[in-house]
């Protein structure tokens, strides 16, 4: 089955946020929705080195969507299978006419990708942008990243092309949903599971 996903260079990405305001510009998402979110990870401190202070101190940006999993958890715990894997790309996508709006896939979700629309009283998530896509497209965020920090397209071409992917803080462990996104981290970064850092913009995310 071909299957898409996504890629995020950590080294590029510089925080902008371009990615997610055009995501939610194009889908029209509410206040307080946002398919696409990204999150600033840091911390460190300074330590001692004879009569020398020298810090170790990390920040960086991880641009984090739907991730349109291999093993999708928010497709298992959806009991009126409104959400659906699909077969021809592997793109999670949400059918919101047998949407109840129960929020047990915003539950069982380690990506928070599965988010309530107060307008509707539907669940909604990214799709992969996939009317885009039909057309020759790229996703929106993709290709209104300015610094060309995220890339789409069948996860096995986008191993080929960024090999030696990784999982980094805050990301959760991937073996728990196989999620299609490769990651570039940069020197700094931390690996998933780090606790020496913490999320800089909870509220924003």
């Amino acid at each position: 089955m071909k299957q898409l996903g996504f890629f995020i260079d950590t080294n590029k990405c510089t925080g902008c946020k371009t990615c997610q305001i055009s995501c939610k510009d194009l889908k029209d998402q509410p206040v307080g929705m946002n398919f696409r979110r990204v999150y600033e990870y840091a911390g460190g401190g300074w330590r001692q080195e004879g009569k020398a202070w020298r810090q170790q101190i990390f920040a960086y940006y991880v641009s984090v969507a739907c991730n349109h999993c291999t093993d999708p958890v928010c497709t298992k715990v959806c009991e009126p299978k409104a959400l659906m894997k699909r077969e021809d790309n592997g793109l999670v996508i949400l059918d919101e006419s047998k949407c109840t709006a129960c929020m047990a896939c915003a539950k069982a979700c380690p990506y928070g990708a599965p988010q309530f629309n107060e307008v509707k009283k539907k669940m909604n998530k990214c799709d992969g942008c996939i009317d885009r896509i039909a057309r020759g497209g790229q996703p929106v965020c993709v290709e209104s990243c300015t610094q060309r920090a995220l890339d789409f397209g069948e996860i096995d071409m986008l191993k080929k092309k960024y090999p030696n992917g990784q999982h980094i803080a805050p990301l959760p462990d991937p073996s728990w949903t196989q999620p299609n996104l490769l990651v570039r981290s940069g020197r700094t970064a931390r690996p998933f599971g780090d606790e020496k850092g913490s999320v800089q913009n909870p509220k924003e995310v």
